[in-house]
């Protein structure tokens, strides 16, 4: 029984140490290297590889590591092979950090600011309150929970959106296709947190932008796929939207061409908004590989007909 680590091989470097800490018995291997390939039981990958089950037979657990799972090719994957989320604490706690720097960035019109020193500019911006600016969360799982509970000390009024809805003490929350224009007229910043489906491909687009209030602003930390690039230039060439914070893009790294790069009123970040922490994701790791031993149900799996 061994488990095989398909990453950032300097992240790998530090999952070995720690299993050799905490789980000593388990062989652990970064890929390239995999020892006897009918031995390994566990999978922790960003990519797996093309034939999985050629590849490693005897299979029992992926598990990504990172929250998402779009990465991963569902179809493609054996139906009884179970696939994890990465669902470690520090994940969340840096997402909440990243979103609230964003939120504040745009609320405090930094975007505009760092312009005005780029053209050695000095003007005020009259201060608009925390308790008068709408601030709206696409998704509200476990990334989600952790922003809105962030920011709510700030005093934003705030609310979130989710295709099948929840309760969140001190925040309005809407739910369904059939709520998605409410929530969208009641907010003035919009942050995106959605995981990648087919339905949420593209979501944020012009259609989506037109239901703003005019001069709204977008923080995307979902994924480059959710965004109509040039639908988000279009909006802000046309005020629709003032600002963006963007920490994913279609193409990463984003080529040097590209106009995101020197746009005056997108601010943007390289896919940095959370990180795995290893210290934590291997607790999470050994966990559910005890559950899985124990016959116990595993935390963050996917379930396949939602997308995640």
């Amino acid at each position: 029984m061994s488990f095989v680590y398909k990453a950032d091989p300097v992240r790998g470097r530090e999952w070995a140490s720690l299993f050799a800490r905490h789980a000593p018995d388990i062989p652990f291997h970064i890929w390239p290297e995999t020892g006897p390939r009918e031995e390994v039981r566990y999978l922790a990958a960003w990519m797996p590889p093309d034939d999985i089950l050629k590849t490693f037979p005897n299979l029992e657990i992926l598990i990504s590591v990172g929250a998402g799972i779009d990465q991963f090719d569902l179809s493609a994957l054996p139906e009884h092979l179970p696939v994890v989320r990465m669902t470690e604490p520090g994940i969340a706690e840096s997402m909440a950090e990243y979103v609230t720097m964003a939120v504040l960035s745009l609320h405090r019109d930094l975007p505009v600011y760092i312009n005005q020193q780029r053209q050695k500019v000095w003007r005020e911006i009259r201060v608009t309150s925390a308790a008068r600016r709408k601030v709206g969360v696409l998704g509200l799982g476990m990334l989600g929970l952790a922003v809105l509970q962030q920011l709510r000390p700030f005093g934003f009024p705030l609310a979130a959106w989710s295709r099948s809805g929840g309760q969140v003490d001190g925040v309005d929350t809407f739910a369904g296709p059939g709520m998605l224009s409410a929530f969208l007229a009641r907010t003035d910043i919009l942050v995106c947190l959605l995981p990648l489906t087919d339905a949420t491909r593209g979501i944020l687009s012009h259609d989506l932008f037109a239901q703003l209030p005019h001069g709204a602003a977008l923080v995307n930390v979902g994924r480059g796929a959710h965004l109509v690039e040039q639908d988000l230039l279009r909006a802000l060439e046309e005020g629709q939207l003032s600002a963006a914070v963007l920490d994913v893009c279609e193409a990463e790294p984003l080529p040097l061409d590209h106009p995101f790069w020197d746009h005056p009123q997108i601010l943007l970040t390289p896919h940095i908004a959370s990180m795995t922490r290893p210290e934590t994701a291997v607790d999470v790791v050994l966990d559910n590989i005890r559950r899985h031993a124990a016959g116990e149900a595993l935390i963050g799996l996917v379930d396949r007909t939602r997308g995640y």
